[in-house]
């Protein structure tokens, strides 16, 4: 019997380690944006940076220990056997959470999906409690609800309180420096880096040193009692220093504070964060350690009283997640999709945003407009052009690569403040969240520096709502997806773990397959975007022209196929790749004034012909979209199949559509366009045919031959396929103005 459960305890430090990949993997936004954001470092310095503070914060221990072993449930009235079940259900969701939250690039809160794990797993095996005994307990006795109402407090406060001080001391920051800082820091930088650093060193002693292993209850009461003390010899220490560097080796200070604040919040992240991912295994090995210790003992009737107790976590674990945690950080794409839209949500200029528009959204930015509108016109107008002269951004190539999202000084009020909102938290024993804080202070700032405008506001404020959402989203299928797994344990006993631990390292890897592949995808295209310039925009453009409509041409044949097959699974897969044709289509319309704002301005006529193609492109991916998605729809429905007369007429028209699409291709490929009359002769043939039948469809109408759905379906396909033709005969025409114009400049030239 030991055996088995020595086995349970292995199986807890593995997913342990996969815990501690996803975590990591989620919550290095907290650390690493603002450093990446503002391309404070060369990638490399700041991943090392943030890499030692979370191996020096890994050797810290704070509260976690007591939330898993004691803060959310009563230990005392769960037996050995029940307490190794609530264990394995909450680490098997914790690790198929979080990354799927890293899948789809979300940040979330870590400590959040353990603590409603916690409680959703030991509600169930609880309720299961109640159901079997007459003991008179109830689910008070075994649930400690007070932590999770506490946390949910938590995710309100940090929202509104983070987003409303990060605006604020933003503004004031940004009116008092503008974004030409740089002759202001020369004079008041030295203050400004002291005040920041002074705040990170605070935020260092109240958030971090305080649960070192290292440190002493007396040097720990020292500390806490000469707090006022280490903050002004720290500023004044800190603002002489910074000074004197900045006179001697023209030290940038900005520069200084955001890498400071990112070792900082880093060395927080991995003490008081990552350690969630440590604790529950750690929890259960002391368990297991207990059920050695009273030998003859029913793992089925021994309680766990001995988990009321404080337990310190031992360094060796600690710094063995530390270095997972340092691996993680370094190779993990996850952890980039995750920052990325962080930093998307934030960046000062306008681009491809992630997230569409909302009717929330809509409604709060028209409001706030209004407000502002009202608010503008109170404002003295010397105040006002006062403020619109310190927020005039400072222009630069919006093409240039290594551009930042935002410049330094927002960055390291991010930092800052964040630091100074949890470190306040923690005094006032608030359940402050490190993620709730750091992202909604990133966007307080963002709009604070008018990075919302009018273009980008719609979007920007639907991907906050998306992620503070995905932070409730977190608790609640926190709670339930622990809830149903630790019932199934407690029915399914070791069957039911093995299939959960064998669906988990399934779910790891498909999420895996699923980020990777759309991650590749996205790399090409923003590669072949990349590479478009003055001397290769037709070639990129015809590639892409040949590259679509051979795939239209495919997906086309294919649908028509599976229509006559009535095969639901095929078309179920020919719209998945249709919309994803039309994604990477409407991606290349969005860049499109990317691609012109590079091109030399000798060029802007190609901009005009790239523009129209791209339209007739979009034009013939929504015809077949129009085909496909109601075929679908008919197939899935399982309405009438289509006559014989009908499927052999769009046979036909498939086949001619075929020829058709090969022709233009095959000139668009030569650069060749002598064929044109011939293929004008050819799309008024599959016009002709068209008509031909519709007409054939009105007749079998009449004759009341066919289904209404059937006929209505029929005659969308006719048209569409109709549509296909007309703007593919444009985009050949469109391509080959491109082509003369092209050849009548370098003949020119």
């Amino acid at each position: 019997m030991e055996n088995i459960y020595l086995a349970l305890v292995i199986v807890l430090f593995i997913l342990a380690i996969s815990d501690l990949v996803v975590g990591v993997s989620n919550d290095a936004v907290n650390f690493l944006n603002s450093a990446i954001g503002a391309k404070a470092a060369p990638f490399w310095i700041i991943m090392a940076i943030a890499g030692l503070g979370v191996l020096f914060g890994a050797t810290f221990s704070s509260g976690m220990m007591e939330i898993a072993r004691s803060g959310i449930f009563h230990p005392d009235k769960f037996y050995f056997s029940e307490i190794m079940l609530i264990f394995l259900a909450v680490m098997i969701t914790d690790v198929i959470l979080l990354d799927t939250f890293n899948t789809f690039g979300l940040p979330t809160s870590t400590t959040v999906s353990i603590v409603f794990e916690l409680l959703g797993a030991s509600v169930a095996i609880a309720m299961m409690k109640l159901y079997e005994s007459d003991s008179g307990l109830s689910m008070g006795d075994y649930i400690n609800t007070s932590k999770a109402l506490a946390i949910i407090s938590g995710i309100l406060l940090s929202v509104v309180i983070a987003f409303s001080v990060g605006a604020l001391i933003q503004f004031f920051t940004r009116w008092l420096f503008s974004f030409r800082f740089e002759k202001r820091m020369r004079y008041f930088g030295a203050l400004y880096g002291g005040f920041a650093i002074t705040a990170i060193i605070y935020f260092m002693l109240i958030k971090g040193v305080k649960g070192a292993s290292f440190i002493t209850d007396d040097v720990g009461t020292w500390i806490k009692s000469n707090s006022f003390l280490i903050i002004m010899v720290s500023f004044v220490s800190f603002t002489a220093l910074l000074q004197l560097f900045n006179w001697l080796f023209k030290l940038n200070i900005l520069k200084t504070v955001v890498l400071a604040g990112t070792f900082a919040l880093a060395m927080a992240f991995a003490g008081n964060d990552l350690v969630n991912f440590i604790g529950v295994p750690l929890a259960g090995f002391e368990s297991f350690k207990t059920l050695i210790n009273n030998p003859g003992a029913d793992p089925d009737f021994l309680l766990m009283s001995s988990l009321k107790g404080k337990v310190q976590t031992p360094t060796l674990f600690l710094l063995l997640a530390g270095l997972v945690m340092v691996v993680t950080l370094f190779t993990s794409r996850k952890a980039k999709s995750v920052v990325k839209t962080t930093i998307d949500l934030s960046r000062q200029d306008e681009g491809d945003e992630r997230f569409s528009s909302s009717q929330l959204s809509r409604t709060i930015v028209r409001m706030t407009i209004k407000l502002s509108e009202r608010l503008s016109s109170i404002i003295p107008d010397r105040l006002k052009n006062n403020i619109d002269k310190q927020f005039a951004l400072v222009s630069h190539d919006k093409n240039e690569k290594d551009y930042p999202a935002f410049d330094m000084l927002r960055a390291s009020v991010n930092l800052v403040v964040a630091s100074i909102l949890i470190a306040l938290g923690t005094s006032l024993k608030l359940p402050l969240s490190t993620t709730y804080v750091t992202f909604m202070v990133a966007m307080g700032t963002s709009l604070s520096d008018r990075a919302w405008d009018r273009e980008s506001a719609v979007y920007r404020v639907t991907g906050v709502f998306s992620v503070i959402g995905g932070w409730f989203f977190t608790a609640l299928s926190a709670f339930t997806v622990a809830f149903l797994i630790a019932l199934f344990f407690y029915f399914g006993n070791m069957y039911a773990i093995g299939i959960m631990v064998l669906i988990s390292i399934y779910l790891v890897y498909r999420t895996h397959k699923i980020h990777t592949s759309r991650e590749a995808s996205k790399a090409e295209s923003t590669k072949e975007l990349e590479q478009i310039n003055n001397e290769n925009i037709l070639e990129q453009c015809s590639l892409s022209v040949n590259n679509i409509m051979h795939q239209t041409q495919l997906e086309y044949k294919k649908t028509i196929a599976a229509l006559s097959d009535f095969d639901v699974k095929a078309l179920k897969k020919i719209a998945k790749t249709t919309e994803k044709i039309e994604k990477d289509a409407k991606h290349k319309k969005n860049s499109v004034t990317i691609i012109i704002a590079k091109l030399k301005e000798d060029a802007l006529e190609s901009g005009h012909y790239y523009v129209q193609v791209l339209d007739y492109l979009r034009e013939i991916l929504h015809s077949l979209n129009f085909i496909v998605n109601p075929v679908y729809t008919h197939i899935s429905n399982n309405h009438k199949e289509f006559s014989k007369a009908q499927l052999s007429e769009l046979k036909i028209l498939s086949q001619h559509l075929g020829n058709f699409f090969t022709h233009i291709t095959s000139d668009i490929k030569d650069g060749n366009f002598s064929n044109q009359e011939n293929i004008s002769a050819e799309q008024q043939k599959f016009l002709n045919l068209i008509d031909l039948f519709r007409k054939n469809e009105v007749k079998r109408i009449k004759k009341e031959a066919g289904s209404t759905r059937n006929s209505l379906l029929f005659m969308t396909i006719l048209q569409e396929t109709k549509n296909l033709g007309l703007f593919s005969f444009n985009l050949y025409k469109s391509q080959r103005d491109f082509m003369l114009y092209h050849t009548e400049k370098n003949n020119k030239a």
